[in-house]
């Protein structure tokens, strides 16, 4: 029986958890680098004092990208993790005093969007129509296939996709395209805020953005049971299964490459040899670190980076019955913000603030009882320098003072446990350049083009998975691009 071949993956985020599993799949024998003690990168957990919080990413969509994975590995799902649907996805306050309930019934939203702001009911229910269009005629191509690959383009349909793709799409913003169709501040603020899901800004990214709405408000929004750290457990396991391999506390050193082939790794004083390599590491500090390749390095940073964030995480003392799992209490001026976020690179007086609290769907696991976990996130620039300490204290009591005001309620005395993750922090925990956590922003008509491949093309055998390359940053997108990978992979050593 001839040997497998070995794949080596350098990371295990949540792609290059979902890279081992399809590749193990195919028949390779896998073995996972981590610096890291444990699995997951972002999607990662901690707990203390009896709050359990989830560290990074926290709104789950499209459960069917998880659930292809247990499909392909020929293993049940539910054994490992489970999820249900929630009715609302967000709940929005404004300054106004406005509450905006987001339904994941779109007839729901429309009504909600009539009765609290004025809105057509029509222009919901078309806005929300044609971002499902969007998304099924442009989107499943683009994210779904290697835009770098011309075989697979040819296979994508792309020529069909393209004619789809209508103009406001490609030269209206984000925001002139939700202007376009809802009259109020207030919606075309919460619609705008979908652009902060791959860490844009709306006023300038592209209006093909504004698919993403059908994926949390049409697709629906869903919490799985244990909180997002279910995910990586439930895929750590399944690679475990599946025979994958790893090396945790191994910070790999270095690729070597011969005659432009990857054919090793430098890890733990050793050289690790492999049919193929497969980063799971941001794409610049592959380049830079990995590879010793500056000049590769630069090109990446010509490209804009996303946003950070800053997260307090907040043990506290009391609930609030009229919070949900995810709240958003909106600056009122949206403009000024992204302006500091990617222009001026300094911190809002005012920011949007975002809170997501796993106790409301598992009160007294999550939390002790009658207590909340809340885990709190201001978008922030990428790392330049800024003095992140002294922002700290800034966006501590910016929001706390804003939380204060719209709940009525003094904050500050009933919170009991307190962490703190910084844009520094993001980038030493997780190898992401400048704490961008979606690598590149998208805040130009060909950002998706100017993504990374998911394969080198100076470099045979290397290969590419996570937020910082095609088709971009979050949970959906970094378990796509292990698939369009892996297809890469299938095509070249299986077939």
């Amino acid at each position: 029986m001839p040997q497998a071949k070995k794949a080596i993956i350098i990371g295990s985020g949540i792609a290059g958890l979902a890279a081992a599993i399809r590749l193990s799949v195919q028949g390779f024998e896998v073995v996972v680098y981590e610096k890291n003690a444990y699995p997951g990168g972002k999607l990662s957990h901690f707990s203390k004092d009896g709050y359990h919080f989830d560290a990074g990413p926290s709104l789950f969509t499209q459960p069917a990208n998880v659930q292809e994975l247990f499909d392909l590995a020929k293993e049940p799902m539910a054994p490992y993790f489970s999820y249900q649907a929630l009715p609302i996805s967000f709940k929005y306050f404004y300054e106004d005093g406005v509450i905006i309930n987001a339904y994941t019934n779109n007839d729901l939203l429309a009504d909600e969007l009539a009765n609290k702001l004025g809105e057509k009911k029509s222009a919901t229910l078309n806005y929300l129509k044609a971002s499902k269009k969007v998304y099924d005629h442009i989107a499943t191509v683009f994210l779904n296939h290697s835009l770098h690959n011309k075989k697979t383009l040819f296979k994508a349909a792309i020529f069909k996709a393209i004619k789809t793709l209508r103009f406001k799409y490609l030269f209206k913003t984000m925001h002139q395209v939700n202007a376009s169709y809802f009259t109020t501040p207030q919606a075309i603020q919460l619609f705008n805020r979908f652009a902060t899901y791959n860490g844009s800004n709306p006023y300038k990214a592209p209006g093909m953005l504004s698919l993403i709405p059908h994926l949390e408000l049409s697709e629906g929004t869903f919490y799985p049971k244990g909180g997002m750290i279910s995910i990586t457990n439930a895929l750590y396991a399944l690679t475990l299964k599946k025979g994958v391999q790893f090396c945790f506390n191994s910070k790999v050193e270095k690729i070597i490459h011969e005659n432009n082939k990857a054919i090793a790794i430098a890890v733990n004083g050793k050289t690790e040899t492999a049919e193929l390599v497969v980063s799971n590491m941001d794409a610049y500090f592959t380049y830079k670190y990995l590879l010793n390749n500056s000049l590769a390095a630069s090109t990446i940073l010509k490209q804009e980076r996303s946003s950070s964030a800053f997260i307090f995480y907040w043990g506290i003392n009391a609930s609030f019955p009229q919070l949900e799992l995810h709240n958003i209490f909106f600056t009122k001026d949206y403009p000024k913000e992204f302006e500091l976020l990617f222009t001026t690179k300094t911190i809002m007086d005012d920011p949007t603030i975002y809170v997501n609290i796993t106790s409301k769907m598992e009160p007294g696991v999550q939390a002790p009882i009658e207590k909340e976990n809340w885990f709190v996130m201001v978008n922030t620039p990428a790392n330049i320098g800024q003095d992140w300490t002294a922002y700290q204290q800034q966006y501590r009591a910016a929001i706390i003072k804003k939380l204060n005001r719209i709940l009525g309620v003094d904050i500050e005395p009933l919170i009991e446990v307190e962490e703190i993750l910084d844009p520094v922090m993001i980038e030493a925990k997780t190898a992401s350049y400048m704490g961008s956590l979606y690598g590149t922003s998208s805040n130009s008509k060909m950002a998706a083009f100017l993504r990374h491949p998911n394969f080198s093309k100076q470099m045979e055998g290397l290969y590419f998975v996570g937020g910082s390359v095609h088709p971009g940053g979050g949970i959906p997108l970094c378990l796509k691009s292990a698939k369009i990978m892996s297809d890469l992979v299938a095509e070249k050593y299986t077939n």
